[in-house]
């Protein structure tokens, strides 16, 4: 029995992808490296938020003239799908911001349509080279490049996360991160 465990341990770590196997052009580095964890820890927290947030309030609004709780989700995702084009990366096909917003009342597709943003905008940085980073860019009337880009785009996606967790406590619902934290502590024993 020892020697099939020994075996057997022995071909699953033959067969386990170890992370210094991946090649290093898979995982930028820099600034497109340093962006890409933002965007993916934004992409948690909306994507997190938008699934716990209940279908019936997704067209609630703090008040009128402002964006719905669900108008913000579309406005983030139609967002990506614009940046990905500024860098170069054609919206897939079938995909039309306009009616990503249009449908912000429906959770599935809202919530879906936010996922598959962040994957766009994912690849289109993925295809930016490191050399291309200081290319001029004009971006919302600014003039900028491509890494100054970046950090607009993390304002802004912060902007809006921050407005997601205010709408949603307006509600009731306390972000899924929170939540599993004070769960945690209550978990831990009192001194």
């Amino acid at each position: 029995m020892r020697r099939f465990a020994a075996i057997l341990l022995l071909a699953v770590f033959a067969f386990a992808p170890f992370p210094h196997s991946t090649p290093a052009q898979d995982k930028p580095t820099g600034a497109r490296g340093e962006f890409l964890n933002e965007l993916s820890y934004y992409e948690t927290r909306f994507t997190r938020l938008a699934d716990a947030v209940p279908a019936d309030k997704y067209s609630w609004r703090p008040a009128e003239g402002v964006r719905s709780i669900g108008e913000v989700y579309a406005h983030v995702a139609a967002a990506n799908y614009n940046l990905a084009k500024v860098f170069g990366t054609p919206f897939p096909a079938g995909v039309d911001p306009k009616a990503i917003v249009a449908s912000a009342g429906d959770k599935a597709k809202t919530l879906q349509a936010l996922k598959d943003s962040f994957a766009q905008i994912r690849s289109a940085i993925l295809a930016v080279k490191d050399s291309d980073l200081n290319n001029p860019l004009k971006l919302f009337g600014q003039d900028t490049t491509i890494r100054g880009a970046f950090i607009m785009i993390a304002g802004h996606t912060g902007e809006h996360l921050g407005q997601s967790i205010a709408y949603a406590r307006q509600n009731g619902i306390v972000p899924p991160w929170t939540a599993e934290r004070l769960q945690q502590e209550s978990q831990k024993p009192k001194p």
